[in-house]
């Protein structure tokens, strides 16, 4: 090698070595460029198991805020087109008629995206977050900020990456291990749900469980029951399908056995003598081993009624004020420790609506067809739900826990209770969501309930806990559980169509005992597990 080659030795040894120094930079500047944008949190999220697009877009970490008010919201909702209310609800739904003109507020989301031709009945009053929650449902304009409303949601049930159980997303399973009671050896069923008794052919309705996608849901323990609950009181408040659940859980308890191999049998406690239509306003069952008291309490609306004459409302017509909670439970309010609360299905009753001390809109009642109503039985539903909960949440004596279990899902296919609407023949589950019959009014009423939830929950200033128990969808799968034509005793009733096709008289509301209602309760036990021993377990 000459004397030039050894010169340029050193110049080609530096050329490599500022060519690997840049090549580092450059490598070093593309990491951190990788990190510090979104598809940096996608990959480090990816490698490292944290999802940071998340985090960023919920705020404070989620071990910050376990002591807050916590709820948990649905995902079950879809499109609803508005003349599938008319449709659904008695062929047009008398009492309805211009009271359809009603706009969804909250967008539901289904497994496929709508179509272009869809009804579209949004507004900007609520909109669902983006990415990271995508089945919660959360105020656009709200004045809390994300802080606030990320510390309203429980740890173990986000709908996020985290891992958490979701109990109202699942499936129904076949489980041959059956019920966990038989009408036979309950004795506290109302004779129209003892859907056995009364002569139902089938029984795998009694059978099937519910199973969350993430988790199980452990079958009811009555010991646990009594375990959580010594010495409290849990109360069932609303209509009949609140008795219907009161009545499936006293079902489930009656069966536990304790010394000396003895049921655990309630003691009734005298009901009030008030009633409403029949029904007594008040049950109180009483587990002397356990001190666990079981209370019923009927209120059909949840808020304030009367039949006094009102403005230009006369006497005996139902009014129903709105913006009052139901007096005839909240004085007994501070006495409970856990309320399982529902209501709805009496929005298609009769009644006046009150609002601010005036007449803003009527259900089967409006004597001027010139007056404008103000609201429909739709909307009334969603105000008298931020209401009643607005008011025990903000109740001062009342710490308890409440427990909303979403609108029940009736099963009328074909027509209303009382225009040709029947179940008859269903003997399993809707296994698939394209085997589901589109309930529009179902739909509609839910979305309320929530909106008036989510609203009840900015307005809470007590110690009281809400939960919101979304067995909608789940629960709209079971147009099998229902008593259908199997509702007396009667040997001579109708069970079968006529000769034009038309369906025997029916109950596709309530629930058959044993059936789906059972699991309303195995819900509330998880719950109420939940809530007074963490989420433990729940994954």
């Amino acid at each position: 090698m000459g004397l030039s080659g050894m010169a340029a030795l050193p110049r080609t040894l530096a050329a490599i070595a500022i060519s690997v120094g840049g090549l580092a930079l450059f490598l070093v500047f593309g990491s951190w460029l990788l990190i510090s944008h979104p598809i940096g949190s996608t990959l480090h999220g990816y490698f490292l198991g944290i999802d940071r697009s998340a985090k960023s877009k919920l705020g404070p970490s989620l071990l910050g805020f376990e002591n807050s008010t916590r709820i948990v919201l649905p995902s079950n909702v879809t499109n609803v087109s508005v003349g599938s209310v008319a449709s659904n609800f008695g062929n047009g739904g008398e009492g309805f008629g211009d009271s359809l003109n009603f706009t969804s507020k909250v967008r539901r989301f289904s497994p496929s995206p709508p179509s272009e031709n869809s009804s579209k009945v949004y507004s900007d009053e609520v909109d669902p977050v983006e990415a990271a929650l995508p089945s919660m449902v959360m105020p656009k304009n709200s004045s809390v900020d994300d802080s606030e409303i990320f510390a309203s949601y429980e740890v173990g049930e986000l709908r996020a990456q985290q891992g958490g159980c979701d109990l109202y997303q699942g499936s129904w399973f076949y489980d041959s291990s059956g019920p966990l009671y038989t009408n036979n050896t309950c004795p506290s069923i109302t004779q129209t749900q003892n859907c056995q008794g009364n002569g139902r052919p089938d029984k795998d309705y009694e059978n099937w469980r519910w199973k969350p996608s993430r988790c199980d849901l452990p079958r009811f323990d009555a010991k646990k029951f009594f375990e959580l609950m010594r010495g409290k009181t849990l109360a069932f408040i609303g209509d009949s399908v609140a008795r219907n659940q009161m009545e499936s859980m006293l079902c489930i308890l009656w069966q536990l056995k304790g010394p000396p191999n003895r049921r655990m049998n309630p003691i009734p406690i005298s009901p009030c003598n008030s009633k409403n239509r029949g029904n007594r306003r008040m049950q109180r069952w009483f587990f002397k081993s356990a001190s666990v008291t079981i209370v019923r309490i009927w209120s059909s609306w949840l808020v304030h009624k009367t039949s006094e004459p009102f403005s230009f409302a006369p006497a005996g017509v139902v009014k129903l004020h709105l913006d009052l909670p139901d007096e005839d439970f909240m004085g007994f309010l501070p006495s409970f420790d856990v309320v399982v609360i529902s209501s709805g299905h009496w929005f298609a009753k009769e009644s006046v609506y009150v609002l601010n001390n005036e007449i803003v809109g009527g259900q089967l009642w409006w004597p001027d067809k010139t007056r404008p109503k103000k609201i429909d039985s739709i909307e009334a539903f969603g105000i008298s739900v931020e209401t009643i909960l607005a008011a025990m949440a903000t109740h001062p004596n009342y710490t308890g826990l409440t427990i909303v279990r979403s609108y029940s899902p009736d099963h009328y296919e074909g027509g209303a209770w009382n225009t040709g609407g029947s179940c008859t023949g269903k003997v399993k589950p809707a296994l698939l969501e394209r085997e589901m019959v589109e309930n529009g009014f179902t739909n509609i009423m839910h979305e309320k309930q929530v909106m008036g939830f989510n609203r009840a929950v900015k307005k809470a200033t007590n110690r009281s806990r809400l939960k919101l128990m979304d067995i909608t969808k789940a629960f709209g799968y079971r147009h099998d559980g229902h008593p259908g034509p199997y509702r007396s005793l009667d040997p001579n009733k109708k069970t079968k169509r006529g000769p034009n096709g038309q369906p025997p008289p029916q109950d596709c509301l309530h629930w058959c005992m044993p059936g789906p209602v059972d699991t309303w309760n195995e819900l509330v036990l998880e719950i109420m597990r939940r809530e007074f021993e963490g989420n433990k377990n729940s994954e």
